[in-house]
């Protein structure tokens, strides 16, 4: 893992409350407009969109991600590093 977390974020993108398939498509439509080299960090409360779907998408399309679960609020904070 990178250490995106200390970069500011280009965007953020708040998908709480929203459930499978939900986080993962909002993300990558969000993503596909932004630019290369820019960050974007996504709210996220579906555990198996912060910790399956949304990491295996960043892989795949070779992008720098970066996690931490906010234990105190339920949620996790999402960095996606656009090459």
């Amino acid at each position: 893992m990178s250490d995106l977390r200390n970069e500011a974020p280009t965007e953020t993108l708040d998908v709480l409350g929203r459930v499978c398939p939900y986080p993962l498509v909002l993300t990558k439509k969000k993503i596909e407009k932004m630019e290369g080299g820019t960050l974007l960090k996504v709210l996220c409360d579906a555990p198996a969109s912060a910790e399956d779907s949304i990491p295996k998408y960043a892989a795949k399309q070779g992008f720098g991600f970066d996690s931490v679960k906010v234990e105190d609020k339920g949620y996790w904070e999402l960095f996606i590093k656009k090459k």
